[in-house]
């Protein structure tokens, strides 16, 4: 029985001869991801923002959102915030936290729900869930701190482990896959929760885990062949390592398309986030790291240890016991 090869043997794609093409691309997309988080900014879920949450499924074909946000308004509960979550007739109703202690948060959850059935009598309602305004801030810094002291830890571990240069073109990878991925939350509005903060921590481990596969082989290859141009030899390594990316990026991608087509709704932002995470870190670990060692004048002579002239010129000379020049 013959094995299934998604990639033949002996590949010779010369990805470097597209590197100014992509990375053009690519800081085109980052700097349109920037301008969108800037300027429509994130639907922040109820984890950092606080407040009052609750998920409405309609049986029968649902209202306009402006029916329902009048609707919703009527309660009492000041302004709220309506989208659309997960089907064509589900919504996430979302509403500021009222001021008092934990029973009138409770008191208010209640309202929400009974005003909610009473206006809706046919809609199903989930549980409530209420973040306080401090909670909320909490994790919202912490979720921050989080990824970047993670890119930061990632980008020392490469420099130590191979050389700077590496950890330059690795921390660009993956600021590249974390600035596509909030730009695509900015543009769908997407709801985004910890569970977002969970994907982009699991999209950068794995985008770090094929970068250091690729570096490994370049490293390999810088040792091997000396006198191979840099180009052909980052082309060489991508191409040695492209049958493993291409089968680990094309499984999860398969498994991750499958759940976020009959997945639960509850999980629907973090599999589309790790989605597209796949995709764009496969994507950077080819044309946003290798590219970046071009650039940084890496060659296979970047890494040799360089002896003075005095020393490489210097004739050996060897003595016997007795001092004597042998």
């Amino acid at each position: 029985m013959r094995l299934l090869k998604l990639v033949p043997e002996n590949t010779n794609i010369q990805f470097l001869k597209y590197r100014k093409v992509a990375m053009a691309i690519s800081i085109l997309m980052i700097v349109a991801s920037i301008a969108l988080v800037a300027v429509r900014g994130l639907n922040l879920g109820v984890d950092f923002v606080g407040g009052q949450s609750v998920r409405v499924e309609f049986t029968q074909e649902m209202p306009p959102i402006d029916e329902i946000r009048e609707k919703v308004g009527d309660i009492g509960l000041g302004e709220a915030t309506i989208q659309q979550f997960g089907t064509d007739t589900a919504v996430s109703i979302r509403t500021a936290l009222p001021d008092g202690d934990k029973a009138a948060a409770d008191r208010a959850g209640r309202q929400l729900v009974d005003g909610i059935k009473k206006a809706f009598p046919t809609a199903t309602t989930g549980s409530v869930e209420t973040v306080s305004g401090k909670v909320s801030n909490e994790l919202l810094r912490t979720g921050a701190l989080s990824l970047l002291l993670a890119m930061i830890a990632i980008s020392i571990y490469i420099w130590i482990r191979f050389e700077w240069q590496f950890g330059v073109g690795a921390l660009f990878a993956l600021f590249h896959d974390v600035a596509l991925t909030f730009g695509f939350f900015a543009l769908t509005q997407m709801q985004f929760d910890l569970n977002i903060v969970a994907a982009l921590l699991t999209i950068i481990g794995y985008s770090l885990n094929d970068t250091i596969v690729v570096f490994d082989r370049i490293r390999e290859n810088l040792k091997k062949y000396r006198k191979m141009e840099i180009i052909p030899l980052l082309d060489l390594s991508i191409n040695e390592t492209l049958a493993r990316t291409v089968m680990t990026s094309f499984t999860m991608l398969i498994a991750l398309a499958v759940l976020l087509w009959v997945g639960p709704d509850v999980i629907f932002g973090f599999t589309a986030a790790m989605l597209l995470g796949i995709f764009v870190g496969t994507y950077s670990s080819v044309y946003m790291s290798a590219p970046i060692l071009v650039w940084l004048k890496v060659g296979p002579d970047s890494f040799i240890p360089r002896t003075s002239a005095a020393t490489a010129g210097a004739e050996r000379i060897d003595r016997n016991d007795d001092g004597a020049v042998v």
